[in-house]
């Protein structure tokens, strides 16, 4: 029976320095030759995704479930109003704090971000098991993605959602008071510590969006696999038939798996591809 694969990507079908490991790619081209269909399920949206070096795939989820994709077909795309994106551009210029706005078309960011964005990223590829020359170089690689924008000019109508640079973890707490209509999560190292916070649409989750693929596929939710190394990827857990865990993932995602690999550097996704026999 073909499965539907459903892969995060950043330390999972990719690790943190944003390098897909040659067994990862492989396993999902022999996967797919095998009659299975494999998606990517992340909080990336699809401009972030296009700068990166991945295989081949049926589709993806991005924007943590705000946008759905079938071989090249828009299935759902719910962004956040233009009134939403200005009161949080808004927010987060009197408040000081780097942003970046994630849309389809590009990744665009304020002055602070440019500031405050090389060293958030470089303690982010720290976090997560980079020496310190590859977590600049990934730090510069992410920021030199993204497209300056002023004023004005962030008031945009294709974002998917937002993230923003923490000061404190207070920032975040303050997110969810100031923004009570939107879904504030978090991101960052080693054992997920809050380096961004980021703002969404309500409803919007890749457990959702797993949920519209599937209906557009008219694909059974038994035939599901989902692999995750986040508290972010728990909805797509709750969902899935069944489920597997990273082994660089945290403590919370590794809890709720059904089975759990070994790190995305150690041939991961190889290893649970083969132990699921999809190759």
């Amino acid at each position: 029976m073909s499965k539907i694969v459903f892969l995060d990507v950043d330390g999972t079908l990719i690790d943190y320095e944003a390098k897909m490991p040659a067994s990862a790619g492989k396993a999902v081209d022999l996967a797919r030759a095998n009659g299975h269909k494999v998606y990517i399920c992340t909080g990336c949206s699809k401009a972030e995704i296009l700068q990166r070096d991945l295989c081949d795939l049926d589709g993806m989820i991005g924007g943590n479930g705000a946008y759905v994709e079938d071989n090249g077909k828009v299935v759902m795309h719910q962004g956040l109003s233009k009134e939403d994106v200005k009161h949080i551009v808004d927010w987060c210029n009197e408040r000081h704090l780097g942003f970046y706005l994630e849309a389809n078309s590009g990744m665009y960011c304020n002055d602070y971000m440019l500031e405050q964005g090389p060293a958030t990223m470089i303690k982010y590829a720290q976090g997560k098991g980079a020496d310190l020359e590859n977590a600049k170089n990934s730090a510069d690689s992410f920021i030199n993605g993204f497209i300056h924008l002023q004023g004005e000019d962030l008031y945009r109508e294709d974002v998917n959602k937002i993230s923003f640079i923490l000061s404190t973890y207070q920032d975040h707490l303050d997110s969810k008071v100031e923004f009570p209509n939107l879904i504030a999560n978090t991101w960052g190292g080693k054992g997920e510590v809050a380096l961004f916070g980021d703002l969404g649409p309500a409803g919007i989750t890749k457990k959702h969006a797993i949920e519209v693929l599937l209906d557009y596929l008219g694909a059974d939710q038994k035939d599901t696999i989902s692999f995750g190394d986040a508290k972010i990827d728990l909805s797509m857990f709750e969902l899935c038939a069944y489920n597997v865990a990273m082994g660089n993932g945290g403590e919370e995602i590794k809890a709720a798996a059904d089975y759990i690999t070994t790190d995305v550097n150690e041939d991961g996704l190889w290893n649970a591809f083969k132990y699921l026999k999809l190759i």
